[in-house]
């Protein structure tokens, strides 16, 4: 409920539809044992459409005696509704919880929101309605409004996600079940993710890897699988934007359609948009003069195509899904960001801003997941298989460095990763225990190629068992805990450079050699984690704590990275002997929502054995300074802040902060923050709705305004980010321009002022690049 308040999208009124020789049929929808208002609730006949608002109230327009509507919402049995057109008092309608349809979501008997605030950790569900409100150029970006997430955004279309100031592959995305495989390690590396579709995402806050494994060290993003059509259905949408910042137009359009027992999904997504534009003409780095056309940020536009197809099968006993995908992306990097060639290139970078020029990146991620599910008395049986393979290729001007000569073509790197999951889990009740046992295995085989050498060739594989328990003391107190053990290897493979560089004898003489930056080197590791957490309901309160251990097992990059980073300006070092991250942390949350006033605070505390992180040092390599990976024990603590009021029935005032704070108790930087730690930031909202007119209904207006702290708080070689106040407005309406379903119609203005700024987390800021401008967006969403 507080998401949507946030964005200001709650506080619909009765929905009111202009026509002739119509009956209009007034009512409410509640819960048949609570008596509770249900909000969302869709109404759906031949040729009329309705959804219940946050007090239940809806209003449909029939025809005579013959219209038939169907009454449905998750977590509730479906209701066939046939209202008389002679009808003049409001009717009441009724929902039963339904076990049948909750099943597909883990959930027996209770609504979602019901089962969350059971839960221990602190989670955050998000959900359709928020998606669209909030459409931005990439999804983690469309999740920046949410209480302790940011982003480190790597241009317009690409972004990747960053949980209390922790992201990188301390993250896991979770799709369909299945943790999203690409290479999320490099700085300069996004999701390859189709935002569109999506209905739900659960936000996990702090460490998550007692059921997801290694690299949920710091949370969890876990986009749900929609839930399933209704029987003999057929419906879709298309989706339109289009923005003035990057000349972008996009289309998304999805469809699906269920007959008895099977159903189906399909979507097709295109987006193209060109170089983004930012608030100066110039921007100067370590003394370089950048000179800015039209104030566009050279090189950065894009393109992607994506398509996804689904097949299913459901029974009151067993459900089954697979899931096929595929995300293609070819994006321009800022042409004065790689190695500063763009001085000597005769590549004309300002001819046009749509062209894609050196250097670029494309990748291909497709992905081959089926879900399954099985129900035996007390017994549900989970098993999620995944097939990933992700081609990266990172293009660049082929120029001679140090001892390398001009190499031919422009294939610098190229990953070629495949990646294959299996996840089991039973879940058994008896009285007031629910108990959660499963496994998870993955192996991943990645290959490299190109001129260019940053990481080895390697296998990795981990595999891991849990136990979980969920306790209902009461109907109101519920305690969970659980324990997890998980073992698994690298294996890389040696490597060696296709050039000969000099290396000194010991006899003092000189030989020209091929230098090798990886050996065959297997290492293993083996950790437990574990989680004992406690909720208590109490009215409209919710309390909750939960203390937990997990771990990370290090990856590739860390372990054995040898090698030139020209994106970064630096030469990137790994360390065989670093251990696994442990972490231990302790989570609390406070939430109440009493309809009209809500609020809710959420700190925590964490501690890090040994967090990994790339250090600066004295030495250079070919005038490139050398990092290397290492460890250091540190302490983290802070949290979220989030309050509401309605004023009145159609106007709403919302506020959220968030605040992080990191310093390193060991190592070479003792005393100083780790790497990207976000500053303090707040975000002020206000949401006004108005009465329908004409052909427009259900309109909403947002302000917000995000206030963030300047970032003193810094480690070598970071710099100082100074403070900003960025404002954004938006208004959202149903807009009624044929018979049926009305059309949902988006616009936006972002950064009105065009307000020059730094955001600390993103990856253009290290090259002293302010985020984008003011951006004019429209969005039209076409239901059928």
């Amino acid at each position: 409920m507080s998401i949507r308040l946030l964005i200001g999208l709650s506080l619909m009124l009765g929905t009111k539809v202009y026509a002739q020789h119509t009956q209009h049929i007034k009512g409410n929808v509640i819960d048949a044992s609570t008596l509770r208002p249900l909000a969302g609730v869709t109404l759906v006949g031949h040729n009329a459409y309705a959804v219940s608002d946050e007090t239940g109230a809806f209003v449909l327009k029939t025809v005579g005696d013959s219209a038939v509507f169907k009454v449905s919402h998750l977590g509730y049995e479906t209701l066939e509704f046939k209202p008389h057109a002679t009808t003049a008092s409001p009717v009441l309608l009724k929902l039963k919880s339904s076990s049948t349809a909750l099943a597909t979501v883990s959930v027996s008997g209770k609504t979602q929101e019901r089962m969350h605030s059971e839960n221990a950790t602190v989670s955050i569900a998000v959900d359709e309605e928020f998606l669209d409100a909030n459409r931005e150029n990439s999804l983690m970006q469309t999740l920046n409004k949410i209480p302790g997430v940011s982003t480190m955004n790597i241009g317009s279309g690409q972004s990747k996600p960053s949980i209390r100031g922790l992201g990188f592959n301390r993250v896991s995305v979770v799709q369909n079940g299945v943790k999203h495989q690409a290479q999320q390690w490099g700085s300069d590396h996004g999701l390859e993710i189709d935002q569109y579709g999506i209905e739900e995402i659960r936000i996990i806050k702090g460490p998550a890897s007692l059921l997801y494994g290694s690299d949920a060290i710091a949370g969890v993003v876990a986009i749900q699988p929609a839930k399933i059509p209704e029987r003999n259905s057929f419906n879709g949408s298309v989706n339109l934007l289009t923005e003035t910042n990057t000349d972008l137009y996009a289309v998304s359009a999805g469809m699906q359609s269920r007959g008895q027992n099977w159903f189906y999904r399909g979507r097709l997504t295109y987006r193209d948009y060109a170089d983004f534009k930012v608030p100066t003409d110039q921007i100067n780095y370590e003394n370089y003069i950048f000179n800015l056309h039209n104030q566009d940020l050279r090189n950065t536009a894009g393109k992607e195509a994506d398509a996804s197809l689904s097949l299913g099968y459901v029974s009151p006993t067993f459900r089954t899904e697979t899931f096929f995908s595929t995300v293609s992306a070819k994006n321009g990097f800022f042409a004065n960001a790689h190695g500063l060639e763009v001085r000597n290139s005769s590549i004309a970078y300002d001819a046009s801003n749509r062209d894609i020029d050196l250097p670029f990146h494309q990748v291909n991620h497709i992905k081959i997941i089926n879900n399954s599910t099985l129900n035996l008395d007390a017994h549900r049986l989970h098993v999620d298989l995944g097939y990933q393979h992700n081609q990266r290729e990172e293009h660049s001007e082929p120029v001679p460095h140090g001892y390398m000569p001009k190499p031919s073509g422009s294939r610098e790197r190229v990953f070629t990763k495949n990646t294959y999951s299996l996840n089991v889990k039973d879940v058994v009740s008896w009285g007031a225990h629910t108990v959660s046992a499963g496994i998870n295995t993955e192996f991943q085989n990645n290959n490299i190629g190109g001129w260019g050498f940053l990481i080895p060739a390697y296998d990795r594989f981990t595999l891991g068992g849990y136990v979980f328990d969920h306790m209902a003391l009461t109907e109101n107190l519920h305690l969970q805990g659980g324990l997890r053990y998980d073992a698994g290897y690298l294996d890389t493979q040696s490597h060696f450079d296709w050039y000969r560089s000099p290396r000194t004898n010991a006899d003092g003489s000189t030989s020209q050699v091929y230098a090798q930056r990886a050996r065959d080197q297997q290492l293993n590791f083996g950790s437990f984690s574990g989680s004992l957490g406690v909720s208590y309901i109490h009215k409209n309160t919710t309390y909750k704590l939960n203390i937990g251990k997990s771990f990370r097992m290090p990856l590739a990059h860390e372990l054995a990275s040898d090698g030139v980073n020209y994106h970064m300006y630096r030469y990137e070092r790994g360390n065989l002997n670093l251990d696994p991250e442990s972490s231990y942390e302790l989570d609390a949350e406070v939430r109440h929502d009493s309809g009209r006033y809500r609020f809710s605070v959420s700190p925590f505390v964490n501690l890090f054995d040994n967090y990994i992180y790339l250090n600066p040092t004295a030495a250079y390599y070919e005038s490139l300074q050398i990092y290397e990976y290492t460890q250091a024990a540190v302490f983290r603590a802070g949290g979220e802040l989030t309050a509401g009021i309605d004023l009145l029935p159609n106007l709403s005032l919302d506020a959220s902060a968030a605040y992080v704070y990191s310093r390193q108790t060991s190592g070479p930087k003792d005393g100083f923050t780790i790497p990207f730690s976000p500053p303090f930031s707040t975000l002020f909202s206000v949401g006004y709705g108005i009465k329908d007119f004409s052909l427009f209904s259900e309109t909403r207006f947002t302000g917000d305004v995000r206030i963030t702290a300047r970032q003193t708080d810094i480690v070598p070689p970071e710099s100082v980010t100074a403070g900003y106040e960025v404002l954004n407005l938006s208004v959202m309406s149903k807009l009624q321009v044929v018979s049926g379903k009305p059309w949902a119609l988006r616009l936006k203005l972002n950064n009105v002022f065009h307000t020059p700024y730094f955001d600390h987390t993103s990856f253009y800021r290290l090259i002293e690049v302010p985020e984008p401008g003011r951006n004019f967006s429209v969005s039209v969403t076409i239901p059928f």
